[in-house]
């Protein structure tokens, strides 16, 4: 009996760390798709102002993004940035997972 209940207890710890850090690798791929389809179709969009609509996505997704480098030279732009986000794998344990988005872009739209 006190094995199944280690066992079950075993299953639903991997379970909720399955769980969170699957919840946080897309949180991060929506944000990264969001990032390429902002500098995707930028238009006119100064470098200033396309760092801020960056800036407000990650502020929707929840992505503790500090800082990014932002590249452009005539339609092609690219952006680079990492952080970290600390995720509660087990109750009472929290690990600071790392994540970094690369986004080359080249814009037919000027």
């Amino acid at each position: 009996m006190i094995k199944t209940i280690v066992k079950l207890v075993v299953v639903v710890l991997i379970a909720n760390a399955t769980w969170r850090i699957g919840s946080a690798y897309v949180s991060h791929y929506k944000f990264t798709d969001s990032v390429h389809q902002l500098s995707l179709f930028r238009g006119q969009q100064t470098d200033d102002m396309l760092r801020k609509r960056i800036f407000e996505a990650a502020s929707n997704f929840d992505i503790p993004v500090d800082d990014i480098t932002l590249q452009s030279r005539d339609r092609h732009t690219i952006v680079d940035g990492a952080y970290v986000r600390e995720i509660e794998v087990a109750p009472g344990f929290v690990y600071p997972w790392p994540f970094d988005f690369h986004v080359d872009t080249l814009s037919s739209i000027l």
